[in-house]
C-alpha cells in the first residue's frame, strides 16, 4: 500500500526503521529482525541504503521481505555517485519487487571523495532532482527533513527554501531527522507552516537505550541534547538495565507529547531492535488505537 493511501486513512501512523547488512553473511539476522518489526503491525517500516552513497542490493532484498509479509515498504535511494542507468535499475528492481514507496535522499557526501570527482553522474545532485523520477515511475515518494536545520545550510531560512523545492517537486510526506526537544520540532513544524508547506510530517525518534549512544548521535545528526536527557545518561550509565529503562520512558514521553499536539506520524528508529520497537509500541498502543478512533480502545 501507498504510504499516502495511509496517512489518508489514519490520524497518526506508526512506523519502524531498519538498516540492510553490511555484510551478506549478516542478511538473515536483519531479515529475521524485519520480520520481527512486521509482527508488531506497524503501518510501513523504512529501509535504509548503504552509507556514503554505496547503493547495496540489500535494500530491495529487505524491503522485499517485508512487502512479501504484507507490510508497507519504504526503500531509501540516494543520488550519490550513481549514474542514470544505475538509478534507474534501482527503481525498476524496487518496481518488480512490488516497492510502491521511495525516500529519495542526496545522500550523504563520501568521505573518501578524491578531488574533482564527480559524485553526482547522473546529473541528479539534490533530493529535489530524483523527486520527479521516481512520481514519474508511479512511487509515492518521501522526504527528509530536519528540525535544527540541515548541517549543510547556512542558516534556516534556506534550509525551508531548499525543502520546499523538494515538496514542490512532488514529496507526498516527510520524515524528520532524529531530535530529543520536542519543542524544537514544534517551531520547525511553524516554520513549515509559514512557508506553505503543508504535506505531512513525521517524527523521527531514537530511543537512547545506552550513554554511549548519546555522543555517536550528536556525531551523526548535530541534535541538541537536553539538559533532562543528559542528567538521565549521567544518572543511569552505570546500569546497562536502568539506562535501558529510562532511554525507552524518555522516548515513549516524547512519543505521547507529540501525539497529543497532533503530530501526523510517529517514526522509530529501530537500529534493528526489534524489543525496543516493542515495548514501545507497547506504552503507547491504547493512545494510538484512541487517537485513531478504534472502536474499544
Amino acid at each position: 500500500m501507498k504510504i499516502s493511501s495511509l496517512l489518508q486513512q489514519k490520524k497518526v501512523t506508526f512506523s519502524f526503521e531498519v538498516f540492510p547488512p553490511k555484510q551478506q553473511d549478516d542478511f538473515e539476522t536483519v531479515s529475521a529482525a524485519a520480520k520481527e518489526l512486521v509482527s508488531l503491525h506497524p503501518d510501513f517500516i523504512s529501509i535504509t541504503c548503504g552509507a556514503a552513497g554505496s547503493q547495496k542490493t540489500n535494500t530491495a532484498d529487505i524491503a522485499a521481505v517485508i512487502e512479501q509479509n504484507n507490510t508497507a515498504a519504504l526503500a531509501h535511494l540516494t543520488c550519490v555517485r550513481l549514474t542514470k542507468e544505475q538509478l534507474e535499475q534501482n527503481i525498476a528492481e524496487f518496481k518488480a519487487r512490488g516497492i510502491q514507496n521511495v525516500l529519495a535522499l542526496r545522500g550523504d557526501l563520501p568521505k573518501d571523495a578524491q578531488e574533482g570527482e564527480n559524485l553526482f553522474p547522473s546529473g541528479l545532485q539534490h533530493a529535489s532532482d530524483l523527486v520527479p523520477l521516481l512520481k514519474q515511475a508511479g512511487f509515492c515518494v518521501g522526504g527528509a527533513c530536519y528540525p535544527e536545520g540541515h548541517p549543510e545550510s547556512a542558516n534556516r531560512d534556506i534550509d525551508i527554501e531548499n525543502l520546499k523545492h523538494k515538496v514542490d517537486a512532488g514529496v507526498d510526506f516527510l520524515t524528520t531527522q532524529m531530535f530529543f526537544d520536542n519543542d524544537m520540532l514544534y517551531s520547525f513544524l511553524y516554520r513549515l507552516q509559514s512557508a506553505g508547506i503543508h504535506v505531512p510530517v513525521m517524527a523521527g525518534i531514537m530511543p537512547i537505550t545506552s550513554a554511549a549512544q548519546v555522543s555517536r548521535m550528536v556525531d551523526l545528526s548535530n541534535a541538541y541534547i537536553p539538559r533532562k536527557l543528559l542528567s538521565l545518561c549521567d544518572k543511569f550509565r552505570g546500569s546497562k538495565e536502568a539506562m535501558w529503562q529510562a532511554g525507552i520512558a524518555y522516548a515513549t514521553a516524547q512519543i505521547i507529547d507529540l501525539i497529543s499536539n497532533g503530530v501526523r506520524g510517529i517514526h522509530i528508529y529501530t537500529m534493528n531492535k526489534p524489543k525496543v520497537a516493542r515495548v514501545i509500541l507497547q506504552n503507547v498502543d491504547s493512545i494510538l488505537s484512541a487517537t485513531n478512533g478504534v472502536v474499544g480502545a
